[in-house]
């Protein structure tokens, strides 16, 4: 790619992570967090979820030495906004309305997953700072090559995004909600810690989302038959045509992870009366559990923060994980013991005035961000600091 390349190595694109070895790949994804790995991201492709056809074309950046690729980026073509969970809409509506072209833009992130995570990766004994810097350097190359908008890098590390701030990146923030392992030992410890009030009020919703004979399962690994998948997926597809109007996520999506990381799968179910009626889908990192999609065909009082919230607390506890990741948006989230955290993303932006104009905006949102997870925080469930 030119003048960008530091002496050594080659930067390219590649439009299918299937023709990418996935050990490599993996060497610089890490083993941390499951949505960089190359079995997640070749699942999307392979099922179709994420393509050309859905707006989600696949244009990966490589950075590759004489022993294989040394830093990698999963990188896509946008043809809209969808899907993205950092709410863009309304740049590219101001842009268009100005003459510009907004689509397509280059996004840096992981499909319908709004989970923090590396998004510039490289190999563990490649000169990290070099290799960060070639593929930055290298997303730009290509936005100025075919007149693209924007680079779009969504749910970075903080540390990744003081790094593309550094490299003239605009500065985002956004606001998510974890739950944090403070050493529990049981979900008994969990609820000690909380106020008199919020103690009560799980306990209240747990018995009552179990009232109706409801059986809960764990299903992970080689207990992950095509039927779970089968059941989940109807959850899934009445969730999403009444939120999203159009799910992403393909049946054959579900098979593909089960049969290549079920391992890092944790299907929450609940059934009743011999029939699976709800259920939770997560992934399990080495110290994180993200849990991402939820469904049901039956409503019952308090079933969803059951299976979605507690049952994930219960696992994480057990398994001695640091935080439970629930997803985007919620402030019930809170009183449930999940508490509120910045999240991030970066942006480039090619046309000078209409990045001053987002730069502006952006100044402000941080601060109303800053605002918002402070006056949040005073309201935290946990007797100390409660008020």
């Amino acid at each position: 790619m030119g003048d960008v390349e530091p002496q050594g190595v080659t930067i390219k694109v590649v439009g299918d992570i299937r023709q990418l070895p996935a050990d490599q790949w993996n060497a610089c994804a890490g083993n941390n967090n499951p949505f960089v790995q190359h079995a997640f991201l070749a699942a999307l492709e392979e099922s179709g979820s994420a393509s050309s056809g859905t707006g989600w074309a696949p244009y990966h950046l490589i950075v590759e030495d004489e022993a294989g690729i040394t830093a990698c980026a999963p990188m896509y073509v946008k043809s809209h906004s969808q899907g993205e969970y950092v709410f863009d809409h309304g740049w590219a509506q101001a842009f268009e309305r100005a003459g510009g072209q907004y689509y397509p833009k280059l996004l840096i992130a992981v499909p319908f997953t709004p989970a923090t995570g590396p998004r510039l990766l490289v190999r563990r004994d490649a000169d990290r700072e070099k290799m960060e810097q070639a593929l930055i350097s290298g997303a730009i190359e290509v936005a100025r090559k075919h007149d693209i908008s924007s680079i779009n890098i969504n749910f970075p590390t903080e540390r990744e995004w003081e790094r593309l701030g550094e490299a003239n990146f605009l500065k985002r923030t956004g606001e998510q909600f974890h739950w944090l392992n403070n050493g529990y030992g049981s979900f008994g410890d969990f609820l000690a810690a909380l106020s008199s009030r919020k103690r009560k009020a799980i306990k209240k919703e747990r018995l009552g989302a179990v009232d109706s004979d409801i059986e809960i399962e764990h299903l992970s690994g080689n207990d992950l038959r095509e039927e779970h998948w089968d059941a989940f997926f109807g959850f899934y597809m009445d969730t999403g045509a009444r939120k999203w109007g159009h799910p992403y996520l393909t049946r054959p999506f579900f098979s593909l992870i089960s049969d290549t990381m079920g391992d890092r799968t944790l299907l929450v179910m609940a059934k009743r009366d011999g029939q699976y009626i709800a259920g939770a889908l997560n992934f399990i990192g080495e110290d994180t559990l993200y849990g991402r999609y939820w469904g049901c065909l039956e409503d019952h009082a308090f079933l969803h923060f059951e299976v979605c919230y507690y049952q994930a607390i219960d696992y994480a506890i057990a398994h001695g994980l640091a935080r439970v990741e629930a997803g985007a948006q919620g402030q019930h989230k809170l009183s449930r013991g999940y508490l509120p955290i910045h999240t991030y993303s970066a942006h480039w932006i090619s046309d000078p005035g209409f990045r001053r104009a987002v730069d502006h905006y952006l100044s402000q949102e941080r601060a109303a961000v800053d605002e918002e997870i402070a006056a949040l925080d005073r309201y935290s469930p946990f007797k100390q600091r409660a008020d």
